[in-house]
This record gives structure tokens, sequence and C-alpha cells, in this order.
């Protein structure tokens, strides 16, 4: 095959080659540990230090507020279980939406069984929740209220500013999951009233084994893990110094380009959006037609099994997905298109195409081009059309 293309950049995106070069000292000559009372963990403790400064100006944080983790699931983890356990003797009941990522469904579920109380919000056929069900919804012992940023299947963007501003009225915790939007979307902690947000480097093309959980200053928060007291005791674990700082390199490259690029993501995004919906008969636009991220696309198309299209698309050199690529591998329907209002079947023919930083204008004609001879292919052997 002489070319690929790479459209699956939600999953994970590579590292972009500014940030391969910050982080190569620290896996040669730069390698001490932060908590070494030594020259070689106080450099080391600097440039996480550093490192923190920037990743908290980035979302108008204070930089004692970021505490670093090894992946968005485990920041997600640790706000869900840490709050809930530091304030049960306030409340038991939390708040999500029915289409977050499945580590928050799965720490939810987890709860439920531990004695809390969890409420999922539906969503309309865009994904959007409603922001008056929610404050209804919200009791005297609500404790937290966890509600995604940008979707990381449909790239619907929820109204978070206001969602907070509920929360922070009625005196409850406000987490968000803000993996896809993070180096996407400007976010400000303190104008969205946000007291919990989760980010992750492999997201903003930087490298796996770093992420970020913002725990505003005041929240009660128990630790996950427990052992030699890193990040003020709240997440014990010797850090990944060289991935925090190409996360750091990341961001700085964000802020840099992030307007320029999400405006050429949403022609691209456009573009792609307008051409299927005009060349595949049947072709269903999941999420927000405008509301959404600037590199996502997500299509469903009647007659066609997702997993197929994904492979057939990928023997002709393009790669992208079905689904969360966090789950892509089992055989159950999508949680976020069922919440939709899709049936199984609609849940099963979607396609997800990510797009990014190398993503070309001539990827996406290729795209095109082989995509509506693809799907009527398996139109035509689907036992579904019958």
């Amino acid at each position: 095959m002489k070319k690929r293309i790479y459209l699956d950049y939600a999953a994970t995106t590579p590292v972009d080659p500014q940030v391969v070069k910050a982080i190569l000292p620290y896996l040669t000559e730069k390698f001490g540990n932060t908590m070494s009372l030594h020259s070689y963990g106080q450099k080391t403790n600097e440039a996480v230090e550093k490192a923190r400064k920037t990743i908290a100006r980035f979302i108008n944080a204070q930089p004692t507020d970021i505490y670093f983790t090894a992946s968005a699931t485990e920041s997600n983890n640790l706000a869900l279980k840490g709050v809930a356990f530091a304030n049960k003797h306030k409340g038991r009941h939390i708040i999500i939406s029915s289409i977050e990522h499945d580590c928050i469904i799965e720490s939810a579920a987890w709860l439920e069984k531990q004695g809390f109380e969890i409420t999922k919000l539906p969503v309309d056929q865009y994904g959007l929740i409603d922001p008056k069900q929610l404050e209804r919804k919200i009791k005297k012992d609500t404790i937290l209220v966890s509600i995604i940023h940008g979707n990381n299947e449909i790239g619907t963007i929820q109204d978070i500013k206001q969602i907070g501003k509920i929360c922070r009225e009625k005196n409850v915790y406000f987490h968000t999951d803000a993996s896809q939007s993070f180096g996407k979307i400007p976010i400000d902690v303190e104008k969205m009233n946000i007291d919990l947000l989760t980010a992750s480097s492999h997201k903003i093309y930087g490298p796996a084994g770093a992420a970020l959980l913002y725990v505003k200053k005041g929240v009660l928060i128990e630790p996950l893990l427990h052992g030699g007291g890193h990040e003020k005791n709240l997440r014990s674990s010797t850090l990944n110094v060289a991935a925090i700082i190409g996360f750091a390199k990341a961001v700085e490259i964000c802020q840099k380009k992030m307007d320029k690029e999400n405006e050429y993501l949403k022609k691209l995004r456009d573009k792609l959006i307008d051409g299927i919906l005009s060349k595949i008969k049947g072709a269903y636009l999941n999420g927000h037609p405008i509301q959404r991220l600037s590199n996502n696309v997500n299509f469903s198309f009647p007659f066609v099994e997702g997993e197929s299209l994904v492979f057939k698309l990928d023997s002709l050199g393009i790669s992208c997905s079905t689904g969360s690529a966090c789950s892509s591998r089992t055989l159950e329907p999508s949680h976020v298109l069922l919440a939709l209002g899709l049936p199984p079947q609609g849940a099963h023919g979607s396609l997800r195409i990510s797009l990014g930083r190398w993503t070309k204008e001539s990827d996406i004609n290729y795209l095109l081009k082989v995509l509506p001879k693809t799907v009527e292919k398996l139109r035509k052997i689907s036992p579904f059309k019958n």
C-alpha cells in the first residue's frame, strides 16, 4: 500500500515533532525522580512545576489546582470516586449524562454498588442535555454532577458554562470530562463555573501516559492511590516526567495554533459532511449539526455494519473507527448512539471520522471518492436490508 490516511484523531493523536524534541532530554540526561532531594530530582521537579504553570494558564486555573495522572480514565475515576467518598456525609446522589465516556459510566455503576444513587440524564436527538431538567434533578443530597464537554463519539458540545452556573447556585460540585474539547475550545474554569476537569495529553499531540485532573481549591476529594504522597497526597505514584513535559509542550503549541487550526478543521469537517450527505443515500449525521467539535464527523449508514466498513476502508488505506476507540472491539452497539434514539441496527452501522493537524483536503477528497462505493458494496451483501 503506497499511502495511508489517518482519520482517527479522536482515538489518539500522533506526537508533534516539537513535543518529541522537548521530551527527549527527559528520557536521557534529565531523568531524576521529582521526590529526590539531590540536584537531579530538584531539576526535574522544577521542570514539572513549570509544566504545571503552563497548563494551568491555558484554562485560567491556579497551578496548585492541577494534579497530574496517567490517563483521562484515571482522572475521571478519581473525580467521581474521590468526590463521592469524601462527601458521603453530605449526600450520596450523583448525576451524569447518558452519553458519558465508558470510564464515567462504569465508575458511576461501581459507585452504585457501594450505595450511591446515580441519575443518568437523557439527551435529545443531537446529544444535548436539558439544563432545566438537570436543575430539577438536583436534590438536597446531590454531591456531584459530571457532564462531558465535547462528546468523544458524536462531537456534540454541551453548554458547560450554563451547567456549571446551575451547579454553583445549587452548591453542588461540577466535573466535566474535557478530554476531547481541551485544546480545541477555549476553556476558562472560573468563567465556566467548573470545579473539576479532566484533560489528556495524547488527545492534543502529546504522548500517552500523562493527563490531569483540575480540582478547584476547597473541593473535598479522597485519593484513590496511597503511597509516597506525590501530588500533594492526592495521587501517589512516581510522575511520568517526560510525558508531563510533552503534555505542557503540546499545550503551548495548541495555545498558538488553536484558533487557526479549528477554522481549518471546520472547513474540512463541513466539506466531508456535505459530501457524504450528497453522495450516500440515507446517510444520517449523528450529533449536533453545528454545536460540535471542529474535527468530529459521525455518520450512520442504514444496512451497513460499522465494523465491516472500518475494515474495508482500512484495506483502502483509510484509518477511522466505529464508536469510541476505547470500546470499539466490543460487539455491543454504542450506548451514546442508543441514547440519541437510534435503533441498535443504526447504532451498529456508524462510522466516526476524526480529523487533525495533518489532515489534508486531498485526504477528504479521497475518502469522499471511496466511501460511497464502499457503502454501496456492503449494502449489496447486507443481511439487514431485507
